[in-house]
């Protein structure tokens, strides 16, 4: 068990040091993607849909506001924007901007008004999101590879497709994680575990 906590960290590690903070890492990346990907409870469309939307939003929010620190993160088409934006103003447009790529169904706003985070503090974040990633691949039937995690300044924000009961077995994780301040859960709730899933 601890071996692979060890593992799970030093993947989560090791793509975060070739990752920037406005790219999701996969949990347990070094066991690989493709069965990440066959376990995965999104459909194969969804999957697609939400790598191109991070990487087009990524880009155009990059671009128009240099002086902010924005991430994107899509799951099952839902968009998550977290980070610091200068004013009300900038935080309205992008998520207009956000709301006009094709394909996003729902967003989730979570920009803040304030200068953006320093380095110390992301890496701080990305250091949170690997420590939640290896509790849930190393807890109990929890679907942790339906499970995006996200980490801005000690908040920790979850999405993913999961049952009620899982839903809530995830979040009692992540809150006794040391260094997550608050959990946000933004589960889409499925009545059952589908069987491909099972």
């Amino acid at each position: 068990m601890k071996k692979r906590l060890c593992l799970a960290l030093l993947g989560g590690l090791v793509a975060g040091t070739q990752l920037t903070a406005c790219v999701p890492l996969v949990a347990g990346a070094a066991v690989g993607g493709a069965a990440l990907v066959a376990s995965d409870r999104r459909t194969s469309g969804a999957y697609v849909d939400d790598q191109g939307i991070e990487v087009k939003l990524l880009s155009q929010l990059s671009s128009r506001y240099p002086a902010a620190h924005i991430n994107i993160n899509s799951y099952n088409r839902a968009v998550l924007i977290t980070g610091e934006v200068p004013d009300e103003a900038s935080r309205s447009q992008v998520e207009l901007t956000v709301r006009a790529i094709p394909n996003v169904r729902k967003v989730y706003n979570y920009t803040t008004l304030e200068p953006a985070s320093p380095l110390s503090q992301r890496n701080n974040d990305t250091w949170i999101t690997t420590k939640v990633r290896a509790r849930l691949i190393d807890g109990k039937n929890i679907p942790s590879q339906t499970v995006k995690v996200v980490t801005e300044r000690g908040v920790t924000y979850l999405l993913g497709l999961v049952t009620e009961a899982e839903g809530q077995a995830v979040v009692d994780i992540v809150r006794s994680t040391s260094g997550v301040q608050k959990v946000v859960p933004l589960f889409e709730t499925l009545q059952s575990v589908p069987s491909a899933a099972s």
